[in-house]
Parts: structure tokens; sequence; C-alpha cells
């Protein structure tokens, strides 16, 4: 029983160009990679996936090998992620690398919309940004791609620069460096080091970076490296400003474009996620006419920045993730948009370590400073804090702040909810 080269591997994935993880879903034709995990063994599953169509099995485990079908190496996940970065080496196109703390799956979205108006544009699926879902986003990039969009994304320090090796960026762009995952990068400081190696990639082999330029630490970890400025500073590549005061984001951009855009997007905040896919679509010569066309259309997807209108209330979906720093952003939006009442819903924010009850009261405090007529919160960390502020309603976990909105139902209010997505709090929607 002879373990399978990676030169081999990637000969049988030319003439199988298709990757699947799971064998419910295996493609015919295409290449199973029995991925293991802390509570899963994809091993037992290789023979279904032959069943199932799969051209071949890539298995680690000898107890499961059936025959030629079954390729056995020493490690199906790194056998995949060195399947990726071969594959990879053989591509002739721009590839952007896109993470930071809030806001990149927006930006990967918009930018991949907008890049679209001109090129045969392939983008991360979703979020499968991490050691897994990079592979698998590289290796399903087609002959026929122009342009690729890649999202990155990482709780530890050293995920990053390890992704890159993977992608190979040729551009690069990070939305912000904020709080978030301290239980895994340990500090502040962890999290801009680890955010940075993006940077670090591009600097090492000749890329170029988008960098907002209102932002100074981006300016600054960027210094002396090639870069194309966006944001609200009439000294940037591309400037615009935020129109209109309502939910949905509007932007004007700048004199020499003189162009009004209307999104879908709920939130201010996603200002620098719109400016950067709009100056990531012009550095590429996308007419920019047709990328605000495109990117007017986009319509934001799973609880991210969405506005719904439920004939009873306008409620702003932003429930897919949280931190402090995303948090901060959302509450000082909401504070700005004109309501006869406004529901702030809050769910607690994980993975924040040491740091969590800390966190906790200072979103609180900013939220009653703003004098929102009405806070609720869910999850044990926000009940903590919520002890220290009159006027703010604390329940012990969704179900209970479910049930007690079905009994209060507001009406004609605006209504945040924000959280992370562990908290699952888009179950409360149809009680609002």
């Amino acid at each position: 029983m002879q373990k399978i080269s990676p030169e081999e591997l990637y000969r049988k994935f030319c003439l199988h160009p298709y990757i699947s993880t799971d064998s419910r879903k295996a493609l015919a034709g295409s290449l199973f990679f029995a991925l293991k995990g802390e509570n899963f063994n994809a091993n037992m599953y290789a023979a279904q996936a032959l069943e199932n169509g799969a051209a071949y099995a890539v298995i680690d485990d000898e107890a499961f090998f059936t025959g030629e079908q079954t390729l056995l190496v020493d490690n199906v996940l790194q056998a995949l992620q060195q399947l990726a970065s071969d594959y990879r080496a053989q591509i002739r196109i721009p590839v952007i690398g896109i993470t930071g703390t809030n806001g990149k799956t927006t930006t990967k979205e918009l930018m991949a919309t907008a890049l679209s108006a001109r090129f045969h544009t392939h983008a991360t699926v979703g979020n499968l940004n991490n050691h897994i879902g990079v592979p698998i986003t590289i290796l399903n990039i087609k002959p026929e791609t122009e342009i690729a969009v890649i999202e990155m994304g990482a709780n530890h320090i050293g995920e990053i620069a390890a992704l890159c090796q993977i992608a190979r960026p040729t551009h690069g762009l990070i939305t912000n460096i904020g709080k978030a995952h301290l239980e895994g990068f340990g500090s502040a400081e962890g999290v801009i080091k680890a955010k940075s190696e993006l940077y670090d990639y591009l600097r090492n082999h000749g890329g170029r970076v988008f960098v907002n330029a209102d932002n100074a630490l981006l300016m600054s970890l960027t210094e002396g490296m090639e870069r194309i400025l966006y944001g609200s500073s009439s000294e940037a590549d591309l400037h615009g400003l935020v129109s209109g005061k309502g939910p949905m984001l509007e932007v004007i951009l700048g004199s020499e474009n003189n162009l009004h855009i209307k999104t879908r997007l709920a939130g201010n905040y996603n200002f620098e996620n719109l400016m950067a896919a709009m100056c990531i679509a012009g550095h590429f010569r996308v007419d920019l006419g047709e990328a605000v066309k495109a990117v007017e259309n986009y319509e934001p997807r799973m609880n991210r920045s969405q506005i719904i209108e439920n004939g009873r209330n306008t409620i702003i979906m932003d429930a897919y993730n949280a931190n402090p720093s995303s948090m901060r952003v959302a509450l000082a939006n909401f504070a700005t948009v004109e309501s006869a009442q406004k529901v702030l819903i809050l769910g607690d924010m994980f993975e924040l370590g040491n740091e969590a009850p800390a966190e906790h009261t200072a979103v609180l405090q900013q939220a009653v400073e703003f004098g929102f007529d009405v806070i609720l919160t869910a999850g044990p960390l926000f009940e903590t804090a919520a002890a220290e502020f009159a006027g703010v309603r604390a329940f012990t976990d969704v179900t209970r702040l479910k049930a007690y909105l079905e009994q209060v139902h507001f009406t004609g209010a605006h209504v945040l909810v924000k959280g992370s997505r562990g908290m699952k709090l888009e179950t409360i929607t149809d009680s609002i």
C-alpha cells in the first residue's frame, strides 16, 4: 500500500479539478478529501464518497483503504493545502488577499461584485476563510477566471502568514484592526501583529496594498509600501463622502467622478467597505459607472447589515458577528438614525478572554450615553454588566429575550440587533 506523492496528486487533480469535503455531496468525478476534526473522522466516509460519484478519495488512515480509488497520504489537510499551493503556482492572474477585524466578508462581497462588472471574478464563498476554506477557494479557481478575491480569517498569530503561503496574493487589503479573538491573539498588540502578516507577505513579494487613508494605524503599518489610498480625505486616490441620514448607506464619490451611490447596506460604518471595493475596481480599470450599478444591486446576506421591514418595525440585523470595535461603530451609526423610537438589542460578544467583563460594560456604557429608548441584552456577560445600569433590561439567554419581545409588541420602531453569531439572535426576528 503505497502513499501517493504530491506530484501525482496534482496530476489527479488536473484530470478531476473538483474538490469535495462532504461525502454526501461528492460531485461526480471529484476528489474527496477525508478531513479530520475534533469530533469527526471523514476517513470513515471515503467509501460513501466513492459510491456517490467521487473519482478518488484522499485518506490518511490505512484502515479505510479500499483500492486504487483511495489515495493514501500522511495527512489529508496538509495534502489539501499542498495541492492548493501547487495549483496556485500555476495561476497567472491578480489575487487579492483580504483580512481585517471587521467588515472583511462584506468588503469581499462588494469587491467581487464591483470587479464582476468587467472581469470573470472568483471569490471566497461565504466565510470559507480559514486553513481549510482558503485552499478550497484556490482549488475552485477555473481557467476562465481573470481575477480572484481571497478572504483570510485568523484567531491566532501565524495563521494569516500560513494562508498567504498558499494563496500568494499579489494585492492585499486590511479593512481595519480592532479588538477581536483576544483569547487567541493574547492582546490588542497580538491582533495587530497577526493581521499585519498580510502586509509582511506583500512587502516581501513586491505586492501592492489598498489602504484606508482615514485609518492612521493602517497608514503607519504600510509606510514605504506601494499603496493605493481610499477614504474621505481628498488626498486619497479615490475619495468620497457619506450622503444622507437614512438607515441605508449613500455615498458621493470625489469631485472628479461625481457619482452618487445608493446602497442596500445598513450603516454608515460600511462606508470604508464600499470605498475599498470601488477603489479596487477603479485600480483594475473597471468603469466606475458600471461598478456603481453593480454594488447598488448588491443585497447583504447572512445577517450582515441587513434591513428588514416586517410591517411593524424596521430591523437592522447585524448579528453575524460582534466584537468591541464593531459594536462601537454600530451603536454610533444607530445614534444617527432618525426614528420615533430606537430599540437596541445586544447579544454577548465571544472570545474576549479576560477582557470580556470590561468590554461588555464599556459597550453598555456607550449605549446608555447615546440615550436609546429601549436597551435589551441577551447572554450572561451582558447580564452581569447590566447590573451597573438602570434601564437596561437583561436576559440570560435568547429564549427568554424572545418571550419578552412577543409580549411587548414594539410598533413603528427602528431596532438594531447586534451580537456574536453563537448567540443566534437571528431567531428573534419574527418576534420583533
